[in-house]
């Protein structure tokens, strides 16, 4: 799962394994810091550029912030670096791109106003119960 030293994810292309195992890192980096609404969705079928989407949400947008932290200190520990991300600074909807796992850390009124399950609702998908505090396996993924 980790990427060879120079590559950092970029044109790297990565197993379904090597992404699932991506994925549960950053729900469980994530699931550190409590979000609210923790959604998986499976667009590898729909899309070109993704694998799996990730969203929550936070409560305020310092809670939205520690969560992005989490997940960059999580994945950067297993030496895997995001292609980019958008929206730190303000806070309110932030993007992390790490190729085959899209992450949407929104604060929760921009949530609702983007709806990204909505757009994304052919798309086999789950959502985490509140009180889960870790995903053991990739076979938990949808």
């Amino acid at each position: 799962m980790k990427n060879k030293p120079g590559e950092e994810g970029i044109g790297t292309t990565y197993s379904s394994e090597e992404t699932k195992a991506r994925a549960i890192l950053c729900v469980n980096a994530a699931l550190k810091r409590k979000p609210h609404k923790l959604s998986i969705i499976r667009v590898a079928e729909l899309s070109s550029f993704t694998d799996y989407f990730i969203v929550c949400s936070g409560g305020s947008d310092r809670q939205v912030q520690a969560i992005a932290d989490a997940i960059r200190e999580g994945l950067k520990r297993e030496n895997i670096l995001p292609l980019g991300i958008e929206g730190e600074r303000a806070g309110q909807w932030i993007l992390m791109d790490y190729g085959d796992v899209v992450v949407h850390i929104f604060y929760e009124p921009l949530r609702e106003f983007y709806d990204i399950e909505g757009l994304w609702s052919d798309a086999p998908a789950m959502e985490l119960e509140e009180t889960t505090v870790e995903l053991a396996s990739p076979n938990d993924l949808p």
